[in-house]
Order: structure tokens, then sequence, then C-alpha cells
């Protein structure tokens, strides 16, 4: 038996973990201080951030800040972040105090529809499974009618059944596809129920029906949710950009935005880091509101790609003297029920919000992204990423190189139009020790 290998580790007691940790990881008393320290002072809060994972030893701390001032559909919100890269909510707010100036983002939102799906094996007659499809639908209904009744009353519920005949991937392959409204909330474990408990009961239906059953191979939501869309827009007169700083000639400018977005939708290089640009402003608010970022990224990129090449998820168009920025993506996301509801700081950047519906914060959170995206390649053509990157992560350089007060001032200071990396700062630190600049 390997040694290293650690049975029933998540039965044991949080120091037992802790002690068997540091033994095969090398882990020194300052590393294991470090965890002891990173648990979350409140004792209540800290049994209750515990719960949301396995074996946790303490609670990983990310940045929660605000980018104010976004005004979308005429509502002025101050959006929650949570991020570690120091640039994002400043651009952010940057961008989002420009377009405020400009009447805002504005969003259309198809109604939402989530889906999952039945994966089984039938070798019957095709036709014959086909013409069964609206009685598989009221029985499928019918058998989650307990799952789905709190649901239908917030507006919710099974949408419709469909059969999908998928032999010519697969020899026998069919899915039963569901679609389902899961109202404010994100609907995982609704939709995973419903669809294990219909899992339960087609094979023997279709074994009633036909003679043959079916063999179901896994019954599981699926993230890929094309039908629920927002839409954001922002626009404004080209001249309007003389307004930002940096930008000598507006029309040269609105130029270089368009080709730039141009670029990202026909080389996928490019589309990737400026789907990446859009992201870092979505993530940040899904993290605040507890989320699930990783459901969300999978189908936006699913969506980039959905032509079959990978493309920018956002756009400039260029009528005449105006300006109009835009972008679709599908987003599920939700605001009661799951981590959402328990994790105290979500529940804040919810009410910092106004305690929106789902649909609401499908709006901000687009027109978050779409607010960075246009901040990150406003800085790529006018003066660079870097410039304005460094600036902020100039901070965590000198708390790296343990600036004090003092030389922190000066370091700024010296650093206000040079540019900054890591090895000039220590350069410049090491020479103000040592007594060679004022």
């Amino acid at each position: 038996m390997n040694p290293h290998i650690i049975e029933s580790f998540s039965g044991k007691s949080k120091n037992e973990k802790l002690a068997i940790l540091s033994q095969q990881c090398n882990l020194s008393c300052g590393d294991m201080e470090q965890l002891v320290i990173s648990r979350h002072p409140d004792k209540e809060v800290a049994s209750l951030l515990d719960k949301f994972s396995e074996n946790t030893l303490a609670h990983h701390m990310l940045p929660f800040g605000i980018a104010p001032n976004f005004l979308v559909d005429g509502k002025t919100y101050h959006i929650p972040m949570v991020t570690e890269e120091s640039s994002v909510v400043a651009a952010a707010s940057a961008a989002a105090k420009f377009w405020a100036n400009q009447g805002g983002f504005h969003t259309i939102i198809k109604p939402p529809q989530k889906s999952g799906h039945l994966h089984f094996f039938w070798n019957g007659n095709a036709a014959q499974i086909s013409a069964l499809e609206t009685e598989i639908e009221e029985i499928m209904k019918q058998k989650c009618a307990h799952l789905t009744q709190k649901m239908e009353t917030r507006g919710g519920g099974i949408y419709s059944v469909h059969i999908i005949n998928l032999t010519d991937k697969l020899e026998d392959y069919y899915q039963l596809e569901i679609k389902f409204g899961t109202a404010d909330s994100m609907g995982a474990n609704f939709i995973n129920s419903c669809l294990e408990e219909m899992a339960k009961h087609l094979p023997s239906f279709l074994k009633i029906k036909t003679g043959i059953p079916a063999e179901v191979i896994m019954a599981i939501l699926s993230n890929h949710n094309p039908e629920s869309l927002v839409t954001v827009t922002a626009e404004c007169p080209i001249n309007a950009f003389s307004q930002l700083k940096g930008i000598d000639n507006a029309e040269n400018f609105a130029r270089k935005m368009k080709l730039a977005f141009d670029i990202a939708t026909n080389d996928i290089s490019r589309a990737v880091t400026h789907n990446k640009g859009i992201m870092n402003g979505i993530d940040a608010v899904i993290l605040a509101t507890a989320n699930d970022f990783r459901a969300i990224e999978a189908e936006a990129h699913a969506w980039a790609a959905i032509s079959g090449n990978y493309k920018a998820l956002s756009s400039v168009t260029l009528n005449g003297a105006q300006f109009t920025l835009s972008m679709t993506l599908p987003l599920s996301v939700g605001t009661v029920g799951g981590v959402t509801t328990l994790h105290p700081l979500s529940q804040l950047a919810l009410k910092i919000l106004g305690n929106p519906d789902a649909i609401t914060l499908m709006s901000l959170i687009a027109s978050t992204g779409l607010a960075s995206n246009f901040a990150a390649v406003k800085a790529l053509v006018t003066q660079g990423i870097q410039h304005g990157h460094m600036k902020m992560h100039l901070s965590n350089i000198l708390q790296i190189l343990h600036a004090n007060t003092t030389e922190t001032e000066k370091v700024k200071k010296w650093f206000r139009d040079k540019a900054i990396n890591i090895r000039e700062v220590d350069l410049y630190l090491s020479n103000l020790r040592n007594g060679s600049k004022d």
C-alpha cells in the first residue's frame, strides 16, 4: 500500500487533518499558523463556511470591492466585485462613469430557460419512439409533480420534454431534452432531482409501450443554455470620446476601437483574450453574489464558438457619427437558494444591488462585463495594457519588497510617469535605502 495515501481523511478532526498535512507536505510552524489565522474570526460564520465544502481547513479571502456609477436600464447601481486582479475594479469603474454620462447600458433579456438531458440507449424503431413524445412528456411531468409543485408557484417548472434522436452520432443513442424554468434560483439541484426522477421511470415506460426498455446512461443538467440570453448595448456620439483622458483624436480612437473588436471577431488568439477581459468583470460579480462562475465561463465560451469558429462575444458598430458597443451572451444566475442565500457577503452584495431578481442580475452582470471589455480595449489601443495595470500592481510590488509608508509615498511619486516593473522598483528602493535617492 502506498504510504502517502490518507485513509478516511474526511472523517478525521480538523486537528488530525492539520497534523497529517503538516507531516506529508512538510509544512512549517509558520505554514500551520497561516491556516489557523486564515479562518474567519467569527465562530458562527467560520462554521457556516466550513460546511460549504469538504475538508475545510481555512477560509481563502479575496478582495470585495465596489465599482460605482453603473447606469443600467435607467437606474444607478454600485456593483460589488470580488477579484484579485488589481486593475479590474478600477477599469470597470472608469468605464461605468463614462458610459453613465452617455445614457448608460441598456439590456434586453430573452426569458431564461435552462435545460437538462436524459442520455439513453434504445434499439427500437425511431418512428415508434418519436410517436410517444407527447405521452412521454405527460408521464415525466406527472412523475415529477412532487418536485415541481413549489417551483411552479414561483413561475418555474418543467416547460417541455423532447426526444432527440442522435443515432447518427452513436448507435441507438437518444436524449430526452427537458426545458426548465427556475425563477430566481440557479436551479441546479432542482433540475438534477427532476432528471434523476425521470430516469427511474423512462426504461419501464418504454418497456411497456414498445417491449424494449431503455438503458439510461446518465441524467444531468446542461450548462449550455442558449435560450437564456442577455444583450447589452451602450452608445454615444464619437466626439464624446474627447472627454476621456489620453484621447487626442476621438475619430481615430473610435476607428481603432472598431478595428480592435473586428480583429477579435476574426482571430481566435485575440478572441480568447478579448473574452477573458469580458469575464474579468462578469466573474467578479458572479463571485460576489456566490453564483457559479465555472458554469457561466463554460457557457460563455461555448456561445463564443456557436458559429463553429471561436469569436469575440462583443462588437463595435460605427454608424456615421455614432459609436455602439454591444454584446450578447447566455447567463444563468440566481438570487435565492444555495450558497447565494447562505453566504453573508453574497447576501450583502445582493442588498447593495437592491435585492434584484435573477433577470435584473443578468443585466448587471452583462453590463459589468461590457464595461470591463471597453476599458481593456481602450487601454490596448491607446497607452497599452501595462500602463494602467502596473500602476495598480505597484501596491503589490511594494508589499513584496516590504516598503514602509515613507518609502511607498516616494516610490509612487517617482514612478508616476515612468514604466513600472519589479526590477526597477527594487532598484529604486535599494538606492533609496542606501541614501542615493531623495
